[in-house]
């Protein structure tokens, strides 16, 4: 088996860990394929336990397990012991676990060499197990006042031990996503909401749509393989590279972020085939006739969405869409106090959590931290372009979505780089021109003060 193997992965031009991880990642399709066809809640959230505790002995070894085990336990025991200070709690612990593992495994430079480890799966575990007990914790709270989301996902009865870990391991989920919520997990194993049998247009077939995901994923293996060779993320070092002029750097920072996105649209093709063909990736009716089912829960990108997006803005909705989504209902919401409109130092600390959820290299700090400049410098286009006339607002919409590919690009070179000397160096090589526009932005929007937006004359009437 070894050797065949390491003959298999010698042939794509992969490690044999990665090759190992992805066969067991593309195997969590068939895994949830079958667990349609487990009878009642109790045997599929046992069929769930035992074949992500499989899937993940046999893509990163049996310490993995350990590893999940610890954050799982946080979780539970919190949730058990103090409800009403269990989602703080949890996560506290479960970010200071995940951030010694980070610290130990030093992860990012085994994957930049072809190693893996479980600290990715850790990291979306980690999600879950927080949304879980604060969700738990917002049990206690009376409806008045809560978001809409918190009376949504919010739980009033402790899920019992099979049911939680049933949930943290369900359709190898935990490998790359989506993160999904405790509430629609037991509705689907119960068969309860829109997974009810006597529901409008029940139990659509999801057939359909895993095929489109499935063949989402080949696309999306082939561009990165034929792009990889042509834009190494080592040239940003290499001598040649500093004797390009300003506009082919530039380009070759484009290309490079361009290039390395289609991994991740890869895997989360993957991952949305798998969530989809289980029948949890149903989220509901369109309201057209006849009606058509939605299959966005586990929708993690919009790939036409990011190439082409119109403001840094709307990035968040298109990119990494459920990691977005709970860093919106779990940081950024609650940081917003009653009464109060969200401001930079919500966006920073949200941007700030996901950074040290990514890893401790500065390469993800400095990125995220650069995210948070590009979508504030983004909003302060957008105001502008909404109080314009049209000629002027027509042009405003251009420059953010320039200035939005051109920061985005830029700043995504230190999440690929990892190390402070490459980010800066390619940085430097444009002259910091991904960060000097943003602030400017910020602080022009000081100055210039957009005026009340421009109606068209219906409008006005109503």
């Amino acid at each position: 088996m070894d050797l065949d193997m390491d003959s298999m992965a010698a042939a794509i031009g992969l490690s044999v860990p990665v090759l190992r991880f992805l066969l067991c990642f593309v195997a969590t399709i068939p895994v949830s394929f079958l667990w349609r066809l487990v009878p009642g809640p109790f045997p599929k959230h046992l069929y769930s336990t035992g074949t992500g505790v499989l899937l993940s002995y046999l893509s990163f070894g049996f310490s993995s397990n350990l590893h999940f085990l610890v954050p799982m336990l946080l979780g539970y025991a919190s949730m058990l012991l103090y409800q009403p200070r269990c989602g703080i709690i949890t996560f506290f612990l479960g970010f200071g676990y995940l951030i010694g593992c980070h610290v130990y495994y030093m992860s990012g430079d085994a994957w930049k060499e072809g190693g893996i480890d479980a600290t990715g799966a850790l990291m979306v575990l980690t999600l879950k197990v927080i949304s879980c007990a604060i969700n738990y914790n917002d049990g206690l709270l009376k409806e008045d006042g809560l978001r809409e989301a918190q009376k949504k996902n919010r739980l009033i009865k402790l899920p019992s031990v099979i049911e939680y870990i049933g949930y943290c391991f369900c359709c190898g989920s935990h490998f790359a996503g989506p993160v999904y919520e405790m509430k629609d997990y037991l509705d689907w194993t119960e068969e309860k909401g829109i997974w009810s049998k006597s529901g409008k247009g029940s139990h659509p077939s999801p057939n359909g749509a895993t095929l489109r995901a499935v063949l989402q994923a080949g696309f999306c293996m082939a561009m990165y393989l034929y792009l990889v060779p042509y834009f190494p993320l080592s040239r940003f070092t290499d001598p040649i590279y500093q004797e390009w002029g300003f506009w082919r750097r530039l380009g070759y920072q484009y290309m490079s972020g361009f290039t390395a996105r289609w991994k991740y649209y890869f895997i989360w093709s993957i991952s949305e085939a798998s969530i989809i063909i289980s029948g949890l990736g149903f989220s509901g009716w369109t309201e057209s006739s006849p009606p058509k089912p939605c299959w966005d829960r586990a929708k993690n990108v919009d790939i036409l969405g990011v190439e082409f997006v119109k403001s840094a803005v709307a990035l968040p909705l298109v990119w990494n869409i459920q990691v977005s989504t709970w860093l919106r209902h779990y940081v950024y919401d609650r940081l917003v106090k009653k009464g109060k409109k969200p401001g930079f130092f919500q966006l920073l600390a949200t941007q700030t959590v996901s950074a040290i959820w990514h890893g401790l290299y500065p390469g993800y700090i400095i990125f995220f931290v650069q995210s948070a400049l590009m979508i504030a410098g983004s909003r302060v286009l957008y105001r502008w372009q909404q109080s314009a006339p049209t000629l002027a607002k027509n042009i405003l919409a251009f420059m953010n979505f320039a200035y939005s590919v051109l920061v985005l690009n830029y700043s995504c070179v230190g999440f690929m780089v990892l190390s402070l000397h490459e980010t800066l160096a390619s940085y430097g090589s444009v002259y910091y021109i991904g960060t000097i526009i943003p602030i400017a932005l910020i602080l022009l929007g000081k100055i210039i003060k957009p005026g009340k937006a421009v109606r068209s004359k219906p409008q006005k009437e109503q």
